[in-house]
């Protein structure tokens, strides 16, 4: 196969990368993607490595232009395997957030738990206050609006206490495995 050949197969490998990419490049990872040895990007994007991969296949043309066939194979090699490493990067993104969901469900529910043992708090707090409120009204028609203003925060206040009881299940149930 003639250099020229090579060198079109490459450019087509990678804009098929960056076509595939293109939705996904702009994601920071927590961490770098790859080894330092294969890329010397410091970035956690797809799309960071995805420029070095460019930028190589430039240098690869400049040094088949000047015939620098020791450069040549050596740049050849480093890019055949960074658009390798970059092809089985895309292929298990589906598994990444597969494997990210539990991680973030389980933010949610604790996210959840939180938020609704606040609202509790805070039912619990209304209801000690018309409590305190109903002892001191003087006229029967005040405190039969308190005492209905009671109710509808008792009833509020049994939902979320529910709501509390399903999401510690879930939690449980998600710490468990299931």
């Amino acid at each position: 196969m003639s250099t020229e050949r090579i060198l079109h197969v490459l450019d087509q490998q990678i804009e098929t990368l960056a076509r595939e990419i293109e939705p996904i490049g702009h994601v920071s990872a927590s961490q770098a993607r790859f080894d330092i040895a294969l890329f010397s990007t410091k970035g956690t994007r797809l799309r960071d490595y995805l420029a070095e991969i460019k930028t190589n296949l430039q240098q690869l043309n400049q040094e088949v232009v000047e015939k620098r066939s020791a450069q040549v194979a050596f740049i050849a090699e480093r890019l055949v395997a960074q658009i390798t490493a970059m092809q089985r990067e895309l292929a298990t993104q589906t598994l990444r957030k597969t494997h990210q969901t539990p991680e973030r469900k389980s933010h949610d529910n604790y996210t959840r738990l939180a938020e609704t043992q606040q609202f509790e708090r805070r039912l619990v707090a209304m209801i000690e206050d018309r409590e305190t409120t109903l002892g001191q009204l003087a006229t029967f028609a005040d405190q039969q609006r308190v005492q209905k203003e009671l109710a509808a925060l008792e009833g509020r206040l049994m939902r979320c206490r529910q709501a509390l009881a399903k999401i510690e299940r879930q939690i449980e149930r998600q710490e468990k495995g299931f």
